[in-house]
């Protein structure tokens, strides 16, 4: 695949992850674009097809799941390999959907960097891999919502149990605690956003 006339597109909304991948990538000679959502990767890659979609997983306004769907049910971007990184969603059957879904690849962060820049070149050489037929709308939302779910309900326990946690510490101690709290609150209102948006979705129908 020629690496010097296309380019990477990598798609995070956490600023100081976007910028490493981003320096990262430029410094090994890669052509890169970046977006920080789904939404915002979409309008980038109807200008220009990319060579590879790096994206993560749990993001505002379309996530990562719904972006590669998108770009599975369109035989234009059908064949664009994606890797997904991940903190949230890791477990077994997340990993599973993801591949069911079309990602090519999954990475856990924190993001091993020599393991990243391998799957990266490893991908890049193999060319266009044969496309999958993409999952009708309504497998892809049944798979979806239950994934949403799950994840919010442990969202949820997380932060009950963080917060019964900080009754218990110091004021030193709940410092960083605290900033574990808010984080897992923002991500629980990101997949409250993305369960509601399938509500209107199918209300809609």
């Amino acid at each position: 695949m020629d690496t010097q006339s296309g380019y990477l597109l990598v798609v995070e909304d956490i600023p100081d992850i976007l910028k490493l991948l981003d320096a990262t990538l430029k410094f090994k000679g890669y052509r890169v674009l970046t977006a920080r959502n789904g939404e915002e990767a979409l309008e980038v890659i109807q200008k220009e097809r990319p060579l590879l979609v790096i994206t993560d997983i749990l993001m505002p306004k379309m996530d990562g799941f719904s972006l590669v769907h998108r770009l599975r049910i369109h035989s234009e971007t059908r064949a664009i390999p994606v890797i997904f990184l991940s903190a949230t969603y890791v477990a077994p059957e997340d990993k599973a959907f993801a591949l069911n879904i079309g990602a090519t690849r999954f990475i856990e962060k924190p993001i091993d960097l020599e393991q990243f820049m391998q799957t990266i070149s490893e991908l890049l050489k193999k060319g266009i891999p044969a496309s999958q037929e993409p999952l009708t709308e309504p497998d892809f939302y049944k798979g979806y919502r239950k994934r949403l779910q799950i994840k919010l309900d442990q969202k949820n326990a997380q932060i009950a149990r963080t917060e019964r946690l900080l009754e218990t510490l110091s004021e030193e101690e709940k410092l960083s605690f605290q900033a574990s709290l808010q984080m897992a609150i923002q991500e629980r209102e990101e997949i409250q956003k993305l369960l509601n948006q399938i509500h209107e979705h199918f209300e809609k129908k």
